[in-house]
C-alpha cells in the first residue's frame, strides 16, 4: 500500500462519516465542521491522481495547501497546517513509511505549530487533544512488534477524542456554551480520531513500517 492509498483511506473515512461530524458539531459548534471536512477530503481525492509521482513530503504539502484554501472556518488552517509541518518535519525517504519515532517527533513539532497557530493548548477540547497523547504513545511504543504498536495507536486516537466530552471546551465557539459542551465530543477531536484509524487500518493490511 503505498502513502496515497493511505491518504485516500483517510478522505474515504472523513465522506463516509460526515452525519456524525455534523452532528457533533450541530451540538457544539457551527454546524458545518462534517461539510467542511468532507470539502477537504473530496477536494484531496480529486487531486490524488495527478499527484501519483509525488514523495510523501510533497504529497502532505500539497493536501495542506488544499486543505488552507477549501475547508471552511478554522478547520483548514488547523488540517492544513498539520499537514505542511509534517511534510517538513518528516525525512525525505524512500518508499516505506517513517517509523514510530520518526513520526512522534514529526508530531511533537505539528503540536508547536497548531499552538502557535490557534493559541490553543491541549486539554482545551481541541484536536490537540488526540495528537499530544498519540505523540507520547509513538514516542514509548515497540516498534519490533508492528501490529501491536497500529493497535495501540488506533486505540490511543480514539480513546483520546472520546475524553474530550469531559473537557471544558475555552476556545472556539464552544467555549462559549461552558459547561453545556460537556458530554460532547469535539468534532476536530473525532475528525482526528477518524483519520488515525483509516490510516492504521490501511498499515495493518501492508507492510509499511510504524
Amino acid at each position: 500500500m503505498k502513502h496515497l492509498d493511505l491518504i485516500r483511506a483517510a478522505t474515504q473515512t472523513l465522506i463516509a462519516h460526515v452525519d456524525e461530524l455534523t452532528a457533533l458539531d450541530q451540538a457544539i459548534g457551527d454546524g458545518d465542521h462534517g461539510l467542511n471536512m468532507r470539502r477537504g477530503a473530496l477536494a484531496i481525492e480529486a487531486k490524488l491522481p495527478e499527484w501519483q509521482d509525488k514523495s510523501l513530503n510533497d504529497t502532505l504539502k500539497a493536501a495542506g495547501m488544499l486543505c488552507m484554501s477549501t475547508i471552511g472556518g478554522s478547520s483548514g488552517p488547523v488540517f492544513g497546517t498539520l499537514l505542511v509541518t509534517l511534510a517538513k518535519e518528516l525525512p525525505a525517504v524512500s518508499a516505506a513509511s517513517p517509523t514510530a519515532a520518526v513520526l512522534s517527533r514529526a508530531l511533537q513539532a505539528s503540536i508547536h505549530a497548531l499552538t502557535r497557530l490557534g493559541k490553543a493548548e491541549v486539554g482545551q477540547k481541541t484536536l490537540l487533544d488526540v495528537l499530544d497523547p498519540l505523540q507520547k504513545m509513538l514516542a514509548e511504543v515497540d516498534s519490533g512488534n508492528r501490529s501491536a504498536a497500529i493497535a495501540s495507536a488506533r486505540e490511543c486516537a480514539l480513546n483520546a477524542a472520546a475524553a474530550t466530552a469531559n473537557m471544558d471546551a475555552t476556545r472556539g465557539r464552544a467555549s462559549f456554551l461552558g459547561d453545556r459542551a460537556l458530554g460532547h465530543v469535539d468534532p476536530g477531536s473525532r475528525s482526528m480520531a477518524l483519520i488515525v484509524c483509516a490510516i492504521c487500518d490501511g498499515l495493518n493490511s501492508s507492510h509499511l513500517e510504524i
